[in-house]
């Protein structure tokens, strides 16, 4: 089982790859570091809570999984 903190590091790491990646096609969108900046925020945050929830209910789960 993933612990946790575990699951928090992973996903904090995951979404700063994701903000930088979002803001970056958000500049080339609009042309607007302001803009593109905004849109990677609130992506990041959504994207957080969402793979956050996911890791965990996904920890829980034993379909799949070898009992060696």
């Amino acid at each position: 089982m993933e612990t946790r903190r575990r699951s928090i590091v992973k996903a904090v790491i995951w979404n700063i790859l994701g903000l930088a990646s979002m803001t970056l096609v958000g500049l080339i969108a609009t042309g607007s570091v302001k803009a593109g900046g905004m849109m990677a925020l609130v992506n990041t945050g959504i994207g957080f809570t969402v793979y956050l929830v996911y890791e965990r209910v996904w920890s829980k789960v034993q379909w799949g999984r070898s009992h060696v």
